[in-house]
């Protein structure tokens, strides 16, 4: 009886230890989740410096760091039309400490265009939020011969074996847009790739290329000194910080309609209590005159508050992929 006594005795202690252990055990995460961040956090950014994604995570990075707490280190992880960087950011630690900076094309368009990814942007990642959304605009070179853009149909229509268009790889904003445009005007020019809209636009300015389709985020500075010339942006309303440059739709090309936008994501399996501490810092940062004002400046929207959300960016993902499935599809050769 004794030993059976003790034996009871014994296994309730151990039970009782078991218990007690849960929490202990627990404790060392949810204490690194409370404290979070406690290091610097690193921001891939997957296109060159200079580019018009590498300038609004600069601007917002700023500001983040100072609510966080924390430094952000911009990582410039470029090729492959941005999927390079964002499929190392994929692959990252769910932990909070590694973010990218994605955009339509890697997190849309790259679906349609690339059978081997190796991520899938509605799966893969932790949407945190909606950072910017930029029109897209029309350009050429200074001395490109088309004074309007009904000029540019017809003078790219007659030319298109000797002319070029540059963009930033396959499946990024640049290249997309362009070939939405390509398509609906008939026409198959020279594509030059580069590793980045920022080196695109350089040749651009440099008159080594002749056009290209580009946010307005990277060419508003181009377009004021003149060095460059804008025919459309493609969309159905002009944009303030370009009044003079008329929509498509004003053209005569309503179904050239194309949004960039830049949206922080994180890495799938981070912790929920992470990233509402990120979308929090996000929207907060979003509202500081030292965020919104240089983004205004520079063309970009500001998103609204219902569009700052991580639900209301899994969503813009998953449309997103949707309609250009569907539009690379039916609309490209």
């Amino acid at each position: 009886m004794r030993f059976l006594a003790r034996a009871r005795a014994l296994r309730r202690a151990a039970a009782l230890a078991a218990a007690l252990a849960v929490p202990l055990l627990a404790a060392p995460a949810l204490s690194q989740q409370a404290s979070y961040p406690s290091r610097p956090i690193t921001l891939i950014v997957p296109f060159a410096k200079g580019g018009p994604t590498d300038v609004v995570a600069r601007i917002v990075s700023a500001e983040l760091a100072k609510l966080l707490g924390q430094p952000i280190i911009v990582d410039n992880v470029v090729g492959a039309g941005g999927t390079i960087g964002t499929l190392k950011a994929a692959q990252a630690p769910p932990d909070g400490y590694t973010l990218v900076l994605g955009h339509m094309g890697t997190h849309a368009a790259a679906v349609a265009l690339y059978p081997k990814l190796g991520y899938r942007p509605d799966v893969d990642f932790a949407p945190v939020a909606l950072v910017a959304r930029m029109p897209i605009l029309l350009l050429a070179r200074r001395e490109f011969p088309a004074a309007d853009f009904a000029e540019f149909v017809l003078y790219v229509r007659s030319h298109q074996d000797t002319i070029n268009l540059a963009h930033a790889g396959v499946g990024s904003v640049s290249h997309t847009a362009c070939m939405l445009l390509n398509h609906l005007l008939e026409i198959n020019p020279t594509g030059v790739p580069f590793n980045g809209t920022g080196p695109a636009m350089d040749a651009l300015v440099a008159g080594q290329v002749d056009y290209m389709c580009d946010q307005l985020v990277n060419a508003v500075l181009p377009l004021r000194t003149e060095v460059i010339k804008a025919y459309v942006i493609a969309g159905t309303e002009r944009d303030p910080a370009v009044p003079t440059i008329p929509t498509a739709a004003e053209e005569g090309l309503p179904k050239f309609q194309v949004e960039a936008w830049n949206a922080l994501f994180a890495p799938k399996n981070t912790p929920p209590a992470v990233v509402a501490t990120l979308n929090g810092a996000v929207v907060r940062a979003l509202d500081q005159p030292e965020v919104r004002e240089p983004m205004t400046g520079l063309g970009a929207i500001v998103p609204a508050p219902d569009q700052r959300t991580p639900d209301a960016l899994a969503g813009r993902v998953r449309g997103e992929v949707q309609k250009w499935r569907m539009v690379l599809k039916r609309q490209m050769p």
